[in-house]
């Protein structure tokens, strides 16, 4: 019975290490949804540093498997995104103009794309898709219409919302877990064997 207590202990306590990580992101999507701009360089910076840290641990791999018919591929993508990622620390305002373009342009085909295939196909979800294909495609027209200076709260926007959301999961997943173990640990403590209330045989039962 210690046993099974103290790894609901360790259970309970790994949760709660959730719960707290999960509520540093939602204060940090809360506080990037307020400051956009900085969200958005900082978006960006990371991004940077994940190419450059990418990009020499894929080229100490492709060192390592020298001799094997994918090592010039593997050299030559790890140098692409070693570049990439100097370019972008070097340059966050430039890259995050550029990836607002690409994005309101995916909003933009993305959206006409459904507005077309749902009055082609005319499925039984066609209002739905009508609605999401013209709400991609308002959402297309007003990062152009505001580029570049879209780009400064755009990324930003959807970085901070991304923690907000990840950090919010953490804290269900964490709050259930606690409880599902805290239910676990009461209903085995009731079960379980004491010196007033020992196990009962099959044959002490029917007596």
């Amino acid at each position: 019975m210690n046993e099974s207590t103290a790894e609901g202990r360790k259970l309970s306590r790994g949760f709660g290490w959730l719960v707290l990580l999960g509520t540093l992101l939602v204060i940090a999507g809360v506080i990037g949804l307020v400051y956009t701009g900085v969200a958005t360089l900082t978006s960006m910076l990371l991004f940077g540093w994940l190419l450059l840290v990418g990009g020499l641990v894929g080229l100490l791999h492709a060192i390592e498997s020298r001799g094997t018919n994918y090592f010039w591929l593997a050299v030559v993508v790890a140098a692409l995104n070693i570049a990439a990622g100097v370019v972008v620390i070097k340059h966050p305002e430039g890259t995050a103009e550029a990836l607002t373009m690409f994005a309101a342009l995916l909003f933009l085909t993305g959206g006409v794309f459904r507005l077309v295939g749902s009055v082609v196909v005319r499925g039984p979800q066609m209002g739905w898709t009508l609605l999401q294909g013209a709400f991609g495609l308002l959402l297309g027209l007003l990062v152009l219409f505001d580029w570049p200076h879209s780009s400064l709260y755009v990324l930003g926007c959807f970085f901070s919302l991304a923690l907000l959301f990840d950090g919010l999961g953490l804290i269900a997943i964490g709050v259930g877990g606690r409880r599902i173990v805290s239910m676990v640990s009461e209903r085995f403590d009731e079960t379980a064997p004491t010196p007033d209330k020992p196990i009962k045989s099959p044959e002490d039962e029917r007596k």
